[in-house]
């Protein structure tokens, strides 16, 4: 497979293990060229540190995109995260519907929500909105709780395969086409994702480990895309990043003081791996 070029476009936490310090070096690792258009720049992420920094670069984003407009930049596949307002999400969607190559793929994780709640600053133009840019992807990767704020239907935090399908039906009346619904538990001890496409529903489970740990939606989100946009079929592309994660969350788990994230360097190696084994 030739050299391929990812656009990913988030925030970028300097401290914490997430958004782009997770995105560049996983799908780096995986052999891709991966090119940072930052929305923000804090100094940590927001989920317990206090006093952060935060600077927002949305008047940077078309400033950026009009110089590579003039320098012919191009590219194979495009990857958004955090995005912090409705006027992000519309660069953002011109970016993406305007500067890939021919069949270039949009992978589009709509983090703004978990746990049943919006992510602080966002409100139902927000939701709306990225509702239209999912819909505008090839790709979709949201939680429960984002299917629900997406489709309208009601959030349940216990739930059975029914309502899971409802969930998926519903995103794909909203104009979603193939769909990576994360963090799927119907029995305890297990997790997983259920991947959606045309041709049918499937879903991976694997161990639940009992610690919620910052970022992991993040690294699922990067070791899918490094996976799948080199050349790994999408349900194998899912249970990599899976089981990635999962690995992610065991080597941290014991370690009290590492509360602000998973330490994704050190499992590196069995990502690489496990995507050169599935390409044979």
């Amino acid at each position: 497979m030739a050299y391929q070029r990812v656009l990913t476009i988030q925030d970028i936490s300097c401290v914490g293990q997430c958004s782009l310090t997770v995105a560049l070096p996983i799908i780096s690792s995986c052999g891709l060229e991966a090119c940072p258009l930052p929305s923000a720049v804090l100094s940590t992420h927001t989920g317990g540190f206090k006093g952060y920094t935060f600077r927002d670069l949305t008047e940077d984003i078309p400033l950026i995109e009009q110089h590579w407009k003039k320098e012919g930049i191009l590219f194979d596949a495009f990857y958004t995260g955090y995005l912090g307002s409705v006027k992000q999400i519309a660069y953002v969607k011109d970016i993406i519907s305007s500067m890939g190559k021919p069949g270039a793929k949009k992978i589009i994780d709509p983090a703004m929500a978990d746990n049943g709640k919006l992510y602080p600053g966002f409100d139902e133009s927000f939701v709306k909105a990225m509702t239209g840019l999912c819909a505008s992807g090839d790709i979709v990767l949201p939680n429960i709780t984002e299917a629900s704020l997406m489709t309208g239907l009601p959030y349940k935090e216990q739930y059975d395969m029914g309502y899971v399908d409802s969930l998926l039906d519903a995103l794909v009346a909203c104009g979603m086409k193939t769909i990576i619904l994360k963090g799927i538990s119907l029995e305890p001890g297990k997790t997983g994702v259920i991947i959606a496409e045309a041709e049918g529903r499937r879903l991976y489970r694997h161990k639940k480990v009992d610690r919620s740990c910052h970022g992991t939606g993040d690294v699922f989100a990067s070791a899918f895309v490094g996976a799948f946009v080199q050349g790994v079929p999408l349900y194998d592309s899912a249970r990599i990043a899976a089981d990635y994660t999962l690995a992610c969350i065991e080597g941290t788990v014991d370690d009290q003081s590492h509360w602000y994230g998973v330490k994704f360097e050190p499992e590196l190696p069995g990502l690489i791996a496990a995507i050169h084994r599935q390409k044979g």
